[in-house]
């Protein structure tokens, strides 16, 4: 068996400059009192069932910015910085909301005045809607204000089992991130109320926080619920992980049936009683990928064409980060990233799977907690010691990428976060606890709101010229075009829509080409 370095010295330099990535960015709507905002999208952004830089995500007051694909780590950057100065700039015209720059929500209404994303008359956008709504019903809808960071990632010439040996290894290794990138140690009480929860108040306001938290979004107050604890996925190969979906996606579930489609009056509940209403509602710290064409369910994507890039789903925004990441992580994960890739990757087992989970409720909880034991393979480890095993791996990835890329930002990517993790005091989530103590009277609130309002006016001040805010224009202007195109071609009922879209023959069959490809941009989908 060929050892790692032999496997990174069998990559071609046209593979390695064949890595592509892209970022998906969500971020709440607040008011300056650091309050939900329940406006309407903005106008001025366009469709949010359409435009291709700027949606929202589970609510009518969370954006999400997106990139497209890019080869280099800095032009994904400065799409993402552009994005975000067209978006301020919109808020800025017509009054003063702003992103909130945390992953942890602002200070929240009730549960059911949050409002979810509306995406216009379309049989695709009620469907949208209607997804959100079972979302509300299943888990509530203060779940769903969480915000994250999705890293989009794609190398040729890997195929379905190189991408599933890499996801098996990143959810190994994922603790990893969760400590050196995790930036949610704290929270507004307004997310827990009504609640069980093991936080602990911070000072005498409403901050709840975990003194050695990283990520509470990532560990159990995140997105979980008792059906979907069921679940126990295999990442050992494109038709296991489909068959566990297919699953999922097609077997009732009695609290869903007891809700039923719709309410007595008529109005949707959710769009299916099965476990998962659709895909998406399965939620990971990576997902396997494949851009769908209009109106394809994506397991059927996956199962007709392979996996066509990976998505990382666990990274936190960081409120330092005008744009919530910064360059240095980019190529960190792009060097852990590699590494899983070509590292050995065992097939999972259900007990490894169940150790991975109460690993990374461990991590999220108490990821700096001073000699934090992990489990692996079932013997205890240190988490601070694992981590520097695998950082110390990381070097000779990151040495062929800078070689490839000229100077040594990869090295130092890694240094730093050998440093970091060397010294936790430095991590995001120290840092913001931190600030939230010394700096803002032990409020998390406070906190936020300072670092979001800072955010605003450093993006709103940077060069933006009349070329750039006419091509965003015509973005948004085009994208409201688009939805009025697809309401106008729309011929089916609604309900017939939705019993096609969730009917199983829609999932595709047990069968998948191997397929290699880079990340795209994914069509318009429940």
């Amino acid at each position: 068996m060929k050892t790692l370095q032999q496997r990174l010295e069998s990559l071609s330099p046209e593979r390695l400059r064949g890595m592509r990535r892209g970022l998906e960015k969500e971020s709440l709507r607040a008011l300056p009192d650091g309050k939900l905002a329940l406006t309407p999208h903005p106008a001025a952004l366009g469709s949010a069932l359409t435009h291709p830089h700027i949606t929202t995500d589970y609510s009518e007051s969370q954006l999400e910015l997106i990139t497209g694909v890019h080869a280099s780590v800095e032009s994904c950057l400065a799409e993402l910085r552009e994005v975000h100065q067209f978006t301020v700039r919109s808020l800025q015209a017509v009054g003063d909301e702003m992103m909130w720059a945390s992953s942890m929500p602002c200070g929240l209404p009730t549960d059911e005045t949050i409002p979810l994303g509306v995406y216009g008359n379309s049989n695709v956008g009620r469907a949208k809607s209607v997804y959100r709504m079972g979302l509300g019903h299943r888990y509530g809808r203060r779940m769903q204000t969480i915000s994250g960071i999705h890293y989009n990632w794609s190398l040729p010439g890997v195929d379905n089992d190189g991408y599933f040996a890499l996801i098996r290894n990143f959810r190994r290794h994922a603790f990893l991130l969760l400590t050196l990138f995790g930036a949610s140690p704290a929270l507004c009480s307004s997310f827990v109320e009504g609640r069980q929860h093991e936080l602990q108040p911070l000072g005498g306001g409403g901050t709840l926080h975990m003194p050695h938290g990283t990520s509470l979004r990532m560990g159990s107050l995140g997105y979980q619920s008792e059906a979907q604890a069921t679940l126990d996925v295999s990442y050992n190969g494109l038709e296991g992980y489909a068959a566990s979906l297919h699953d999922a996606l097609t077997r009732p579930w009695p609290a869903y049936e007891t809700l039923g489609i719709r309410n007595p009056g008529g109005d949707y509940n959710q769009l299916a009683t099965t476990l998962l209403q659709i895909e998406n509602e399965f939620y990971g710290t990576i997902r396997p990928k494949r851009v769908i064409f209009p109106g394809e369910r994506p397991l059927h994507a996956l199962r007709e064409r392979g996996v066509e890039y990976i998505e990382v789903r666990l990274m936190d925004l960081n409120p330092f980060e005008p744009i919530g990441i910064d360059a240095a992580t980019l190529r960190f994960l792009d060097v852990f990233l590699l590494h899983c890739l070509l590292s050995d990757s065992p097939p999972d087992t259900p007990d490894e799977i169940h150790e991975l989970a109460n690993n990374q409720r461990l991590t999220a909880a108490r990821g700096r907690e001073p000699g934090l034991m992990l489990s692996r393979g079932g013997q205890r480890v240190g988490l601070q010691a694992w981590g520097l095993e695998i950082i110390e791996q990381l070097a000779p990835i990151a040495d062929a990428l800078d070689a490839q890329n000229g100077g040594q930002a990869h090295r130092d990517a890694v240094a730093q976060a050998r440093a970091a993790l060397q010294a936790p005091e430095t991590l995001p989530s120290a840092r913001v606890l931190a600030a939230v103590r010394q700096q803002h009277s032990d409020s998390f609130v406070g906190f936020v709101r300072h670092q979001s309002l800072q955010t605003h006016q450093h993006l709103a001040g940077l060069p933006w010229a009349a070329e750039q805010q006419a091509r965003y224009e015509a973005m948004s202007g085009q994208s409201v075009r688009d939805q009025q195109a697809i309401e106008a071609a729309d011929s089916l009922p609604f309900e017939i829509y939705r019993q096609e879209y969730v009917s199983p023959a829609r999932l595709g069959k047990p069968h998948a080409p191997v397929a290699a490809g880079a990340v795209a941009q994914t069509a318009v989908t429940p």
